[in-house]
């Protein structure tokens, strides 16, 4: 009979694929010129529209500006789903055959590589709302004279000239998340269950 903390590590390490299925997060632009805001999902391997031509609009409204357009793919989208099919795979290897200790570096590994992750999306970020055209139709400044920058919070809300950005976590993070969660329990589970096997 299998021992609770390899079923929920197995559970575990499946719930990354759902990444292949919902989006990992949403980044969205409310102003009193759009009564509908506008939005894009990014998946793990695309950009979507919220509402249909949201992306188009965007990229319209962000060349004023001198922002880059949003392109069709960034390197990422190769680079992202080779990494969750690989920490699947290993996940797997790690729930059949290995130690439970083993669920803690599939854990640690996992947040290394979120953490990662998150510090390349703020870095796109950062560079999508910093390196402007300097050629742009529309320029504006910061009190001190520097130049504005666009760039979206990386989580939560935030003020960009009379747009409010708003920018958080969808279902494939949301299942990220919890499969991350469950390998750890999983391994206090284990712990808890070797201990008992030994006395």
């Amino acid at each position: 009979m299998k021992k609770n903390s390899k079923v929920i590590m197995f559970i575990a390490v499946l719930l990354p694929l759902l990444l292949f299925v919902f989006p990992l997060w949403k980044i969205t632009l409310e102003a009193p010129q759009y009564p509908t805001p506008l939005g894009m999902y990014i998946h793990i391997n695309d950009f979507s529209d919220a509402n249909p031509h949201d992306i188009k609009n965007i990229n319209l409204m962000n060349h004023y500006v001198g922002m880059k357009y949003i392109p069709d793919a960034i390197p990422e989208f190769k680079i992202f789903p080779i990494g969750i099919i690989s920490t699947t795979i290993i996940g797997l290897l790690i729930a059949f055959k290995a130690n439970y200790r083993w669920y803690l570096y599939w854990f640690i590994l996992m947040v290394l590589l979120s953490t990662a992750g998150l510090y390349d999306f703020y870095l796109w970020e950062h560079d999508y709302g910093h390196d402007l055209d300097p050629k742009a139709i529309m320029k504006f400044t910061n009190p001190d004279g520097s130049v504005m920058g666009f760039q979206p919070p990386l989580f939560g809300s935030k003020d960009i000239l009379n747009f409010k950005a708003h920018s958080y976590p969808q279902l494939g993070a949301f299942s990220l998340g919890i499969g991350m969660g469950l390998s750890l329990f999983a391994f206090i589970l284990g712990k808890k269950e070797h201990k008992k096997s030994q006395a």
